[in-house]
């Protein structure tokens, strides 16, 4: 069943067996805020049995672009497309987000972006990638990393 996410009550709905659950779901929320105010678009999800081609489009981009298999199970997923961008979003057990940014239209951006929940470790399998640390009201510290989409998917 879809879930709405609220970024003014931030709910764990659907997060409450990962160990990080209560900063995850502000990492959710404030994903939220952004495609609300930027988009004007409701951002909700599902969970990860009943968006299993989304997982699964994820996965395969992480795989044959860098080799990467994350070894948390998925809670989460979605995917939707606003101005011509193709977003898919997988929500992690450990804490981890990754979204895909896939543009429509040929010679646009295409990246995958990685996002930590505040209070979780970098997973091994993206132990080669640097994070920033940026300051979120509704995550604590979020700390973020992406690379650019060579393929086509």
């Amino acid at each position: 069943m879809a879930y709405d996410v609220d970024f003014t009550e931030v709910s764990t709905v659907g997060l409450e067996s990962s160990p990080v659950a209560e900063s995850l779901a502000g990492l959710r929320a404030n994903e939220a805020r952004y495609f609300s105010h930027k988009y004007s678009h409701t951002f909700s999800v599902q969970p990860a049995d009943e968006a299993t081609d989304v997982v699964a489009y994820v996965s395969r981009i992480l795989e044959q672009e860098r080799g990467i298999v994350i070894a948390s199970p998925a809670l989460e997923a979605t995917e939707f497309e606003v101005d011509g961008v193709r977003w898919s979003y997988v929500f992690y057990e450990s804490g981890l987000s990754v979204n895909v940014l896939y543009t429509l239209a040929e010679g646009g951006k295409r990246a995958v972006g990685f996002k930590l929940s505040d209070g979780m470790d970098v997973p091994d399998e993206l132990g080669d990638f640097k994070f920033a640390r940026q300051k979120s009201r509704l995550a604590g510290t979020i700390r973020g990393s992406y690379f650019v989409i060579k393929g086509e998917y």
